[in-house]
């Protein structure tokens, strides 16, 4: 693995990492807490920070008149899109299930969309990786224990159409990442999302948060969960494969299910053990094998 691809591998497993520490810090939220105000807090928070960001790079000042805009509208849809989906997604069919559905789907919709629009097939060992990471998904989520209600059909199709979002977040930002700084596009594209999901705010409105430490572990979903951690994984799609970053975001579930576990104290399942350990397996082998080049 070169230098180069290596730094954009590490890249996007140090923001799936951070993702990976949402859900614990969004258990330390007040309980009547609203999963949709959340999400659109993220967004408006690491949007802000993202802009701090780009604002104190003189390149990414000196590239805001010719960001490619209409790419960069695409990917501020799906990536809103993308929030709201989910969240409605785990509300309905469980945490567990959810996410598992979300996170392992995105990978098969980024790889599915490469095979018809660039013929760009993967090698045996890669789609090997790649299924064996989607399998572990799916043990992680069975073994959470999650229970499903009765809106669990909708909120698998909703799970689904996050999924396919993030995949087409992914492949905008691969797409226009060379024609702009990574922050410049990251900062422009989050603030488009905020703005598409502010009216969730004015709906409902986050009245449940009444601490200034409510407020503070709002600011790290924001900041560092978010606008952060996306800048650096629109920084290693410059580098690896739309469907290379995706797959490598599934070390998100893995690094929540540790922290779950630590310090929430939630039970260690031996299906969720095996899930992370085909998660794992198959990170390391998606790793080490670069995508094919299209024709």
């Amino acid at each position: 693995m070169s230098g180069g691809r290596g730094a954009s591998v590490a890249a996007v497993m140090v923001a799936a990492m951070l993702w990976g520490t949402t859900g614990t810090v969004q258990a330390a939220l007040p309980a009547a807490r609203d999963p949709l105000a959340v999400g659109a807090l993220r967004l408006a928070f690491g949007a802000a920070a993202l802009v701090a960001l780009a604002l104190a790079d003189p390149a990414c000042r000196r590239a805001a008149r010719g960001l490619p805009w209409r790419g960069i509208g695409f990917a501020a849809i799906a990536i809103a899109g993308y929030n709201l989906l989910f969240f409605h997604a785990v509300g309905a069919a469980g945490v567990g299930i959810g996410t598992a559905v979300t996170i392992g789907s995105a990978p098969l919709w980024t790889t599915a969309w490469e095979i018809a629009s660039q013929r760009r097939l993967p090698g045996a060992l890669r789609a090997g990786g790649q299924l064996v990471s989607v399998a572990g998904v799916g043990l992680l989520g069975l073994g959470a224990g999650s229970a499903m209600g009765a809106g669990a059909g909708a909120g698998i199709a909703a799970a689904l159409g996050a999924g396919a979002c993030y995949a087409a977040y992914s492949l905008a930002t691969s797409r226009i990442g060379a024609r702009a700084p990574s922050t410049a596009i990251a900062a422009a594209t989050f603030t488009l999302a905020a703005l598409l999901t502010a009216p969730v705010l004015a709906l409902r409105p986050p009245v449940w948060i009444d601490a200034p430490a409510d407020w503070a572990l709002i600011a790290y979903l924001g900041v560092g969960a978010t606008g952060l951690s996306y800048a650096l994984y629109t920084w290693g799609l410059r580098g690896v494969a739309a469907s290379t970053a995706v797959t490598l975001a599934l070390a998100e579930p893995v690094t929540a299910w540790i922290l779950a576990g630590t310090l929430v104290g939630e039970p260690v399942t031996w299906r969720a053990s095996l899930g992370i350990g085909a998660i794992l397996a198959g990170l390391a082998v998606v790793a080490l094998v670069p995508a094919r080049r299209g024709p």
